[in-house]
């Protein structure tokens, strides 16, 4: 698959929590950092997404913002 977007990080899913709509899957990158992603449902079982399985993260924003305290 090839994709416009440049920001693809590879990694492997460590935590897939699914609920009625939509599914939380926590993925450790290469070099130990993690991200989180929600998705639907549907397109997790779709992507047959489970632990131990690599994926790429895709990454597409207009914006990024950062907050301090």
């Amino acid at each position: 698959m090839r994709l416009s977007a440049r920001n693809q990080l590879s990694g492997s899913v460590v935590a897939a929590h699914a609920g009625v709509l939509t599914t939380t899957v926590k993925v450790q990158l290469e070099g130990g950092a993690t991200m989180t992603s929600s998705i639907t449902k549907e397109a997790a079982d779709e992507l047959g997404l489970e632990v131990g399985k690599p994926v790429i993260v895709v990454v597409k924003a207009s914006d990024v913002i950062l907050a301090v305290e």
